[in-house]
Formats: structure tokens, C-alpha cells, sequence
């Protein structure tokens, strides 16, 4: 394969079809025809911009947008075959995951630890321009997620902004619920092709780079481990643990002897690094891994509740909706 193969501009005429795979609109003045991988074109004149890699080829179903210092792809994986994606660049990227669980695999970014998280739906990940970042995936569910592509030389921020001192820092599989709402409304953009508005585009943009600045600052910054909070290898121990053992009742006392703690100071240290008890840290886990099950559409309901860890199907689908707000079978709807 011709990694340096480019998005290039074509004459304003029906855009071909053919099976060199063209999958995407960029919503711009001209239109563009996919050609492998990868390079987005934006507005800036002949700029172009790296996207993604996905490997193996044709393995990964393109939306793609540009605009004045911002592009997007919105990438779609339905086929649950192992598969690898890639991306090093100038710009800096935005992930925004909006489904994506897997059965083994890893991600990295440049200066981070990696990480085999098994479901990352509705996380995010940032790549500051430069940095390597790469994921192997055996997915579970078709994979579906957003890649922001953001010039950090401008124009979406004033230079005074950023200073040579301020670097943004890397970061993954982290949550920011302001930072997502901006993203999502940009995956819709994206979605929506040519009838989109590029100044309304640009103005999300600008919110995005914002947050993420507001982010580098420390607001919303994951904080080190409070005192008396657990240290990494236990967080790590611990959760890697009620995640192999989703489905059983898992006791304090268990969970306290992993620490290496008493139950007293376990519960304590427990809730300060993980933000919420472990019996509803435990509970959680067991929705996201409902949810998974649930977009598969093969398995029914009731199985899907004794498989992580419910008496009956009446206790799972009160817990379900209690955390979603939605029935188990409603979920299931929304995403077949």
C-alpha cells in the first residue's frame, strides 16, 4: 500500500464511486475523491492533513470534513476482525469514542503508560501534535469514533493563548463531559456533509481548542492520587479484578486483601481514587458491559442479566435504567 497516497481535488462533478473506495465528503468549496490513505485537505489552500491510519486496508468506513483549522473523520468498523490504527502528525488529534469495546488489545500514546481497557465507550483520548498514537483492537462491537484534527498554530485560538511554555498534555481514556458535548456536536456536522455550517463548524472549533487549554490548566485535570488515596498498582490490581469477575459477588474483604489494606481503610482510600464506592464502581462495570452485549442484538435480555451478574431480569433492567435512564430493550433499540 501507498502510505503517502493523498485526498486530491477533482472538478465540481459527480464524485466517482468507483472501488477505490472514495467514502467521504469533505465539506468545503470543492469536492474530494478518497484515494487509500491519507491525507485530509482543508481550507487553508493546499494544506493537507494525516489522517488515521487503519490497517488492514478498506477496513475502516469514512465520513471527513474540513474546515478553517479543523478536520474530522468519522470513522466506522463494522466487521469484528483484529485490526491496528496508527497516527503520528503536526496537528494535534481529539478521539472521541462513541462505541468501542474490545476482547484484547492496547492503546498508546507517546509518554503515556498503555492501556488494555477493555471498554472505552464515550471516553476520550488527546494526542498533542507530534506525539505517536496507536491501538490494536479485537473488537467486541462495531467500532465507531470521531478523530479531531486541530492546527496548533491557529486560527482557532489566539496566539497569546498558547505560550512556547504551555504544551498541551497527552492524555487517554479520559472524561470530560464539556469537552464531549463539543465533540458530539461536531460529529454531527461531520454527519450532516455539505449542509453544514461551516461558521457554526469553526465556532465549535474554537469551544474545543478552548477546553482543551481549560483542560491543560488543571480545572478538569485528573489530580495524583490524593492522600490516602490508593496507589497505582492497587487501583490497578483492584480493578482489573472486578472486571475479570463482573458477573460474582465480590466482597469488600476480597477487594480489601488485594490492597493489601483493612476494609475500613480500603472503602476510604477506594472512593477517593475512584470517585465512588466500590460496590457502585462494581455496578457500573456491569452496565458497560451490558451495553455491549445488549449492540450485539444476538443475545436475549435475560441471559444478558444472569451473564453480569442479576438474579433476574427485573433487578437488571431497574439497575440498567437507574444508570442510563433507559429499559435494557429501549438501549437495545437505539442501537440496532
Amino acid at each position: 500500500m501507498n502510505h503517502s497516497a493523498m485526498l486530491s481535488p477533482t472538478a465540481p462533478q459527480p464524485v466517482s464511486t468507483s472501488r477505490s473506495a472514495r467514502i467521504g465528503l469533505v465539506t468545503a468549496p470543492e469536492r474530494y475523491e478518497y484515494h487509500h490513505d491519507l491525507a485530509i485537505p482543508v481550507l487553508s489552500g493546499s494544506d493537507q492533513v494525516r489522517a488515521v491510519q487503519f490497517r488492514p486496508a478498506g477496513l475502516a468506513k469514512r465520513q471527513i470534513a474540513a474546515w478553517r483549522g479543523l478536520a474530522g473523520e468519522v470513522i466506522r468498523i463494522v466487521s469484528q476482525d483484529a485490526f491496528e490504527s496508527d497516527y503520528q502528525g503536526p496537528w494535534h488529534l481529539l478521539v472521541l469514542y462513541t462505541q468501542a469495546a474490545r476482547h484484547k488489545g492496547e492503546s498508546v500514546v507517546e509518554g503515556l503508560p498503555k492501556s488494555t481497557l477493555h471498554d472505552f465507550s464515550g471516553k476520550l483520548t488527546f494526542v498533542p501534535a507530534g506525539r505517536r498514537f496507536r491501538e490494536l483492537q479485537e473488537p467486541r462491537v462495531p467500532t465507531r469514533a470521531s478523530y479531531f484534527h486541530i492546527d496548533p498554530r491557529g486560527p482557532l485560538v489566539e496566539p497569546d493563548a498558547v505560550s512556547g511554555e504551555a504544551e498541551l498534555a497527552p492524555r487517554l481514556f479520559f472524561e470530560d463531559p464539556v469537552l464531549r458535548q463539543t465533540a458530539l456536536k461536531l460529529e454531527a456536522l461531520i454527519e450532516a456533509g455539505a449542509s453544514a455550517s461551516r461558521l457554526y463548524a469553526e465556532a465549535l472549533g474554537t469551544v474545543l481548542m478552548h477546553e482543551l487549554l481549560r483542560l491543560n490548566g488543571g480545572a478538569l485535570q485528573p489530580a495524583p492520587p490524593k492522600r490516602g488515596g490508593l496507589a497505582g498498582w492497587q487501583q490497578r490490581s483492584v480493578a482489573q479484578y472486578i472486571e475479570e469477575n463482573l458477573s460474582e459477588q465480590i466482597s469488600l474483604m476480597e477487594l480489601a486483601e488485594l490492597a493489601q489494606l483493612s476494609v475500613f481503610h480500603f472503602s476510604r482510600a477506594f472512593k477517593q481514587s475512584f470517585g465512588m464506592p466500590p460496590h457502585r464502581f462494581h455496578t457500573s462495570r456491569r452496565i458497560d458491559r451490558a451495553k455491549t452485549l445488549l449492540a450485539k442484538l444476538s443475545q436475549p435480555v435475560t441471559e444478558i442479566a444472569f451473564d453480569v451478574g442479576f438474579s433476574d431480569t427485573s433487578s437488571f433492567t431497574a439497575a440498567f435504567r437507574k444508570w442510563t435512564g433507559r429499559t435494557p430493550t429501549e438501549f437495545r433499540r437505539s442501537v440496532a
